[in-house]
């Protein structure tokens, strides 16, 4: 039996830059290797990482990162066009109000951190119906990215494996590795608390447990969010799995 690729894709100029081929569906399927990828920005890449995007044939980007961050970080591979799904970043800015005030603690930069997840849903549902359009024009190899690749990029891509009929154990394992792969930015604001710092620079299952809590309130349950909030009908999950699951 032939061994499986690398999941997780050792750059040196991006961390968590991982593959979501693989992973086995609840009808016997698994989904593709090589066509689906998430990672953290791609403004970094040394020569040498470029050389390894582009033999993976990358040619799509899709990126959340607000108009801000996008500036700071312009991606540097020539070849891939970026597509921009802006869900602008407000965790930080959260973060110090409560600095200010005098209330920030690790259990409140928690329940910010829940809160931003659950506003995906409530407020930014059209950046992932975007991506969903954009995944059914076939663009395949692409990759999914935000600043960290951690947050934005977690629930879409548990967006993407559910609709691709992973089972959700395995979607949240996905969402997990980001603790092993994801390396944090040391200068990012270091005027917060360690244990703050540590709460925003990781991820929890409480995390994306609140996104689909959201999905719950607002749509009812997942499958309703799928057809009516990211217009993923039975025709759309069917050309979905066609083109990113494999026998």
């Amino acid at each position: 039996m032939s061994e499986s690729p690398a999941r997780h894709l050792p750059l040196q100029g991006a961390s968590n830059f991982r593959d979501l081929g693989g992973y086995p569906t609840i009808d016997g399927r698994t989904t593709r290797w090589r066509h689906l990828f998430r990672s953290n920005h791609l403004g970094q890449l040394t020569a040498a990482d470029v050389e390894i995007v582009r033999a993976l044939g990358v040619r799509s980007a899709f990126d959340f990162r607000g108009l801000e961050e996008r500036a700071a970080g312009i991606c540097v591979v020539d070849e891939i066009t970026v597509y921009s799904l802006p869900i602008e970043p407000t965790v930080v800015a959260t973060l110090r109000a409560e600095l200010a005030r005098g209330t920030l603690t690790a259990p409140v930069a928690l329940e910010i951190m829940r809160e931003s997840y659950r506003n995906y849903v409530r407020h930014n549902t059209h950046s992932f119906r975007n991506l969903f359009g954009h995944l059914l024009e076939d663009r395949a190899p692409l990759v999914i990215h935000c600043t960290a690749g951690k947050d934005r990029t977690g629930f879409a891509s548990a967006l993407i494996l559910h609709a691709l009929g992973v089972p959700d154990d395995v979607i949240a394992d996905d969402y997990l590795l980001t603790n092993q792969h994801y390396k944090r930015d040391a200068t990012a604001a270091i005027d917060l608390p360690e244990d703050v710092r540590n709460a925003i620079g990781s991820v929890e299952a409480s995390y994306l447990a609140a996104a689909f809590e959201a999905v719950g309130k607002e749509y009812g349950d997942l499958e309703t969010y799928l057809r009516d909030g990211l217009k993923i009908g039975a025709v759309e999950r069917t050309a979905l799995k066609e083109r990113y699951l494999q026998a």
